[in-house]
């Protein structure tokens, strides 16, 4: 677990309690009725002496008359007091709970793909519910307890030692024994607390690895030993729970006997001075009771600091992300970036992922309307070349511009908006035909939309459909074939109508027949276009206007399709790896 400073813990407390005081008014209300209730708390426990005192002892029938209509009045008070309170603080809580979520989703949104490639699914799920969960408890369950239950204890506290100082003093002796280990055993919870939930976004990403790789499980026959995972990871989260739930229940013990004694004592000292006659018995029982009514808040609140250890717990790993820095940053003031057609040029450029040199001295220019194909052997650095143009990371050194302008004096926006990328594996959201292809251009008309799907060559199978382009396709696209899929990417592209185009590897994964139908599609997406094409059937690249071969992050070689076969190099080994003669296809 990390270690965070005690200067950035209260920040990130100091934050939490600002945006709780950004409901001024509702807290006002709910204090307001946290006062109703006390009062009536208060009101019942002094009650009791002029009830023995007067009535019962006096034997007062108009009073016995009264007293029930005082008690209706009283709950009826206590019981609207309490329904006030609860309203208003759990408005509260969940307004808080939704700007959290809001705050962390939109951080998550902002950061680079680096930091996806080293977070892992299933804890950013479980940051945004169950670590909110967690503070929404603390926010609207403490926070509503604190104030019902403190205006409760100030308010018996007042009646205590205004019917028996003496008697008061000896009391409130005993609280300092009591909380002194409950709130020793709210820091334990603290710690378990937050290896419960880092303990929960465990399972969560485990969940997703294996719920959404169900087909590769049961296709290698290993149900059984992701099930064994699971409850290991389920044993582990089910050793720390019990762990806080020995420590928080260890409170309640601790309150009852420590309590039991105080109580015990106040017992034989207010009955001696009953019997000495220095208080009325109604004084005593009035003392009792206030007593009584005063332990309830008192154990209630030894709970509430469990509750707020844990929600502090889950306040740091929330913001643990939302104060995640951010390598990718705007300029102060961006260039304006043309439209239209674009030449887009690297000047020694190096990249290194956490230290390891990924590319080395890339120096390319790429005209606008040119194809460049990028080939070589996998981890040779191709796809990392490309990430690189809409910045989904920064270069290390050198530099990559557009028409002569460096990418970073542009805004991300601006940048990303002139890219459109067309990947290996298809990512599409569980939404309508229509929704996915205009994803990149939501303003898009009906006609842009179907004439985009026509020159993916994907209009005739959407067309199928039971509700044509209303049709929802599935978690991922899970309804549609992969040569389906991989149309409706292009479509997206095409509608985009973005200048330069990525294509990694679009083909790959395709059989014969579904690759020469998006082949046309990508034929039609990249005319005009400034493309760079990542492949590795050669066939596919053999018509680009440029090819390079990289090798370990570096250009080995480099030209046309022609003239590199006839270098004899790397290239030429790939053709020939990829259409031997016992393919019946002529060596180079």
């Amino acid at each position: 677990m990390k270690r965070i400073p005690k200067l950035e813990i209260k920040e990130r407390h100091r934050r939490l309690l600002a945006m709780i005081k950004e409901n001024k008014g509702r807290l006002i209300a709910a204090g307001a009725c946290s006062l109703m209730i006390a009062g009536a708390t208060t009101v019942m426990g002094y009650l009791i002496k002029p009830v023995i005192d007067e009535i019962f002892v006096n034997k007062d029938t108009t009073g016995l008359m009264l007293f029930p209509l005082l008690v209706i009045v009283v709950f009826l008070i206590k019981g609207l007091g309490r329904y006030g309170q609860e309203y208003f603080m759990s408005y509260v809580g969940e307004d808080i709970i939704r700007r959290l979520r809001n705050q962390l989703y939109d951080r998550i949104q902002d950061l680079p793909l680096a930091f996806f490639q080293k977070a892992q699914t299933g804890v950013l799920m479980s940051r945004i519910t169950n670590d909110v969960n967690i503070l929404k408890a603390m926010v609207s369950t403490a926070v509503t307890a604190t104030l019902r239950d403190t205006s409760s204890i100030l308010g018996l506290t007042v009646v205590i030692f205004y019917l028996n100082w003496r008697m008061a003093l000896i009391a409130f002796i005993v609280l300092p024994v009591a909380f002194f280990p409950v709130f020793e055993l709210g820091r334990r919870v603290r710690r378990v607390s937050t290896g419960c939930q880092e303990a929960m976004g465990e399972l969560n990403a485990f969940l997703y690895e294996t719920l959404s790789g169900n087909k590769i499980v049961k296709a290698f026959g290993m149900e059984s030993h992701e099930k064994q995972r699971f409850f290991a990871k389920t044993h582990r989260l089910f050793n720390l729970e019990i762990k806080g739930v020995i420590i928080r229940a260890l409170s309640s013990p601790i309150m009852e006997f420590v309590g039991g004694l105080g109580i015990a004592f106040v017992i034989w000292y207010g009955g001696w001075e009953v019997i000495q006659e220095k208080t009325t018995p109604g004084t005593f029982i009035s003392f009792l009771t206030c007593v009584m009514l005063l332990y309830d808040p008192v154990k209630k609140l030894s709970h509430l600091n469990n509750a707020i250890q844990q929600g502090l717990a889950a306040a740091d790993r929330v913001y643990d992300v939302i104060e995640t820095p951010a390598d990718i940053h705007d300029p102060i003031q961006p260039v304006p970036i043309r439209s239209g057609p674009h030449t887009v040029a690297f000047d020694r450029v190096h990249f290194s992922y956490d230290e390891n040199p990924v590319l080395q001295g890339i120096d390319l220019t790429v005209n606008h309307g040119q194809v460049l194909a990028l080939v070589g052997m996998s981890g040779g650095g191709k796809t990392t070349l490309v990430n690189l143009i809409p910045r989904f990371f920064d270069v290390t050194s050198g530099r990559i511009t557009i028409d002569g302008v460096d990418i970073r004096d542009y805004s991300v926006a601006a940048l990303r908006s002139e890219i459109a990328v067309v990947t290996q594996e298809p990512i599409l959201f569980n939404e309508s035909v229509r929704y996915n292809i205009a994803y990149g251009n939501p303003a898009a008309s009906e006609a842009d939309i179907v004439a985009a799907a026509k020159a993916a060559y994907a209009n005739d199978f959407i067309s199928g459909f039971p509700k044509g382009y209303d049709t929802l396709i599935g978690e991922l696209g899970g309804r549609l074939s992969g040569g389906e899929k991989q149309r409706i990417c292009i479509a997206r592209a095409l509608l985009k109508d973005a200048p330069i185009l990525v294509l990694d590897e679009a083909t790959s994964s395709l059989d014969t027949e579904a690759e020469a139908l998006v082949q046309k599609a990508l034929d039609n997406l990249m005319q005009g276009r400034t493309t760079f094409v990542i492949a590795h059937r050669l066939s596919t690249v053999a018509k680009a206007d440029h090819i390079v071969v990289l090798v370990a992050g570096r250009i080995v070689e480099q030209g046309t399709h022609d003239t590199l076969l006839a270098r004899h190099g790397e290239y030429a080994k790939l053709y020939a790896m990829q259409y031997a003669p016992s393919k019946g296809l002529p060596l180079p």
